[in-house]
């Protein structure tokens, strides 16, 4: 018992060897982040087996739209999380106590403001999108249920960031594993007993989203020993909101722009028909899994930088973005060779057309060697959003969606078109992600190397 009771103890990162408490911290969040893109996997298979192809292609169209309108949280989200594992590391109860209050009543406004504006503004996008007529009508009843009960996804995602940022990935875990499971029993019941369609996939990813978002409020109010979770600390304190919002704020920009920018190739990626809309969402299906242990260790060392730069550790933080870069960089290595090797069978889960399943396996191929790439860029900029340098990442990720993606996709779509390929060649979906993912990892190892990121400290 007191062993499993070590597992769900905050982790400080200050002490111990770099390498094994990153590695510590960033299984459990590995196999969390697997469980939540589950969500999204599990919704693809049972419309894509129950529903049809069709079906398939509205849950993924809807994709980047949700993605869009949900950057206030991922602004909190991030902010929070810095100034958690800061204050953490500075061991300051009564700062960490006012910026989780606050944390949780910036997002009670951000749910108010999302519901609202999504629901106005969801249908006009999808037409925006060029949507087909054939799912146009399933992609706008999936968005509406999801953002009407939004306040179970932005809690879970705020709170168990708070959670990650006091050293606790055990909890979120067990937390979502729970709601995972709900998920894929309320999937099979609404769709494949009740016939309830794309609907009964949003509503159950609604109802496991809030059971998830609750569990980390009750472990929250547990935690004690470590801060206090009062009414007064729900006030809105100007020093606090505000550092939260400057420091998430450039995630969330960089989180829009890069939503906007799969918008804008999503408009490319309709012109090429209903099996290539389909054959994208199974490819982002699975490219979700390939990433995973990047945003991964991403995060943990975002968790490791943040305690570390609290403690003013410098040479501890160096130390562990060497060592957490490395092992990303082999895990994400092994995943993706994985892939590869069984990525026919792996795209056969989604639907039971050939055509469909080669058409995914080949484009799946053109991203592999980004996946490794992308391993650097994410530890690395966890690294400097960590030390609270939330801007270099955004204009790196601006730039490489904005000046190289979407130019390069719309320009091999442009030079490619022909009586065969009236469109362009498919293909330049991919490439140009790749292209974006290869200079983008360049550019944050320059920028991590320059240094100024220990200037950022809170």
């Amino acid at each position: 018992m007191k062993v499993l009771k070590k597992f769900f103890e905050p982790v400080d990162m200050t002490e111990g060897s770099p390498w094994q408490k990153i590695v510590f911290f960033t299984v459990p969040m590995l196999v969390g982040n697997i469980a939540q893109q589950l969500y999204n996997t599990v919704d693809s298979v049972v419309v894509g087996n129950y529903v049809g192809d069709n079906a398939l292609a509205a849950v993924g169209s809807a994709g980047p739209i949700l993605n869009l309108l949900i950057v206030l949280f991922v602004g909190i989200s991030v902010g929070a999380g810095i100034m958690v594992s800061q204050y953490f590391g500075a061991r300051q109860r009564e700062e960490l106590s006012v910026t989780i209050g606050n944390c949780i009543t910036l997002t009670a406004i951000a749910v108010l403001f999302v519901m609202v504006a999504a629901s106005l503004l969801a249908r006009p996008l999808l037409e925006l999108l060029n949507t087909p007529a054939s799912i146009i009508d399933w992609c706008h009843s999936y968005l509406l249920i999801l953002f009407i009960g939004v306040a179970g996804m932005a809690y879970y995602n705020i709170l168990s960031g708070i959670l990650r940022g006091l050293g606790d990935s055990m909890s979120a875990l067990a937390y979502l594993l729970v709601s995972t499971v709900l998920n894929i029993a309320l999937d099979l019941l609404f769709v494949a007993k009740m016939g309830m369609g794309v609907n009964g996939v949003a509503l159950a990813t609604v109802i496991a989203q809030a059971v998830s978002a609750l569990l980390c409020l009750l472990r929250l109010t547990r935690m004690t020993d470590l801060f206090d979770l009062r009414p007064g600390y729900l006030k809105l304190k100007k020093k606090h909101s505000r550092k939260v919002i400057q420091l998430g704020l450039p995630s969330g920009i960089t989180q829009a722009i890069l939503s906007m920018a799969m918008i804008v190739v999503q408009s490319l990626t309709n012109s090429f028909g209903e099996m290539f809309i389909a054959a994208n969402v199974i490819v982002m299906r699975v490219d979700g899994f390939a990433m995973m242990p990047n945003f991964s260790f991403g995060t943990a060392m975002t968790t490791y930088a943040g305690q570390n730069v609290g403690a003013r550790l410098y040479q501890r933080v160096e130390k562990g973005a060497r060592q957490g870069t490395v092992i990303a960089m082999g895990t994400s290595a092994v995943l993706t060779s994985l892939i590869l090797i069984f990525g026919k069978s792996l795209m056969g889960i989604f639907t039971k057309t050939p055509e469909l399943v080669e058409l995914s396996r080949e484009m799946m191929g053109i991203l592999a060697v980004g996946y490794i790439a992308m391993a650097v860029t994410q530890s690395l900029s966890g690294v400097m959003r960590g030390a609270g340098d939330t801007m270099t990442p955004m204009w790196i990720s601006i730039a490489t969606t904005i000046v190289i993606r979407v130019p390069i996709a719309y320009g091999i779509a442009f030079l490619t078109r022909s009586e065969a390929f009236p469109a362009g060649r498919q293909e330049c979906i991919f490439i140009s992600l790749l292209c974006s993912w290869l200079i983008g990892a360049l550019l944050t190892f320059w920028f991590y190397k320059r240094g100024k990121w220990k200037e950022k400290a809170i």
